[in-house]
């Protein structure tokens, strides 16, 4: 790979709307990587702005950094990703969009106006809990629907 095709870890950041951090943070857990300098300087092909792209629109689709690791394991080896690679890759969000969605619908006509109401009615609201019997089913929302929490 020819050095100018080669940026420096700032550079990236800063043409990717990420902090530094961040983008260690996403080298350290497998998201893009980078090559070191004779200096130990990290330097990134050019390239990784698509995947820095993509790792952030994934994000606000609503998919973990886990699984944003294994769509971006599934592009090609030794060669800069096509368009139809993304496009592939995007296509394949439809399903789990989709389950989104229909759980979003859920919540919202499973819970009307009663969030953080207060009123605790224990003949209409869908959230109380009577005794704290869900409890025992561990941390978190149990109503609520799936795919949610």
């Amino acid at each position: 790979m020819e050095s100018h095709d080669l940026l420096p870890v700032g550079e990236v950041a800063r043409r990717a709307g990420l902090t530094v951090p961040a983008l260690r943070h996403y080298e350290a857990v497998g998201l893009v990587s980078a090559t070191r300098t004779a200096g130990g300087q990290r330097r990134f092909p050019r390239h990784v702005l698509r995947r820095l792209a993509y790792v952030r629109a994934a994000q606000r689709v609503g998919f973990s950094l886990a699984e944003i690791r294994e769509h971006l394991a599934s592009l090609p080896e030794g060669r800069v990703p096509t368009r139809r690679d993304w496009g592939r890759l995007t296509a394949s969000w439809r399903p789990a969009l989709d389950a989104r969605i229909e759980a979003l619908v859920a919540l919202r006509d499973a819970t009307g106006q009663c969030i953080g109401c207060g009123c605790l009615s224990t003949t209409s609201c869908p959230a109380w809990n009577a005794d704290d019997a869900l409890a025992a089913q561990g941390p978190g929302a149990r109503r609520w629907p799936s795919g949610l929490t």
